[in-house]
């Protein structure tokens, strides 16, 4: 009886990756620009070698391209104050130069809601 050959194990070629290189795949996964699954498969890297990567390459600090959400929430809430002290000047503007002209131009160029807030300010402002 025969013994069958034991063929060699085929070793599988791999490319080193440079420090720069691991350091983007990283940033781009915290920053939450990509998953690590979607990294693995567009950089040809498994998912246990970025886990990896990212354990042991954690204190290493890299300019960061993206937000936190919390500082985007908080930055959009700053925003939205800003809007808004705008809006209610430009709508006091509105009041005080239908005052003085006597046209009631709101009703004709601005949306409805807009010129109903409008009629709520004067109507405020004529009861103080």
């Amino acid at each position: 009886m025969e013994t069958p050959k034991k063929d060699t194990c085929r070793k599988n070629d791999y490319q080193k990756v440079t420090f720069e290189h691991k350091l983007f795949v990283i940033d781009q996964i915290k920053n939450g620009q990509i998953s690590a699954n979607f990294a693995s498969k567009k950089y040809n890297i498994s998912r246990a070698t970025i886990h990896y990567w990212m354990k042991k390459l954690s204190n290493y600090s890299q300019e960061k391209t993206g937000f936190s959400k919390d500082d985007e929430i908080k930055k959009l809430k700053e925003r939205i104050e800003d809007l808004e002290g705008i809006k209610d000047f430009q709508q006091e503007v509105i009041i005080e130069f239908e005052q003085v002209t006597g046209e009631e131009l709101s009703k004709k160029y601005l949306p409805e809601w807009l010129a109903n807030e409008i009629q709520r300010k004067k109507k405020k402002l004529k009861k103080d």
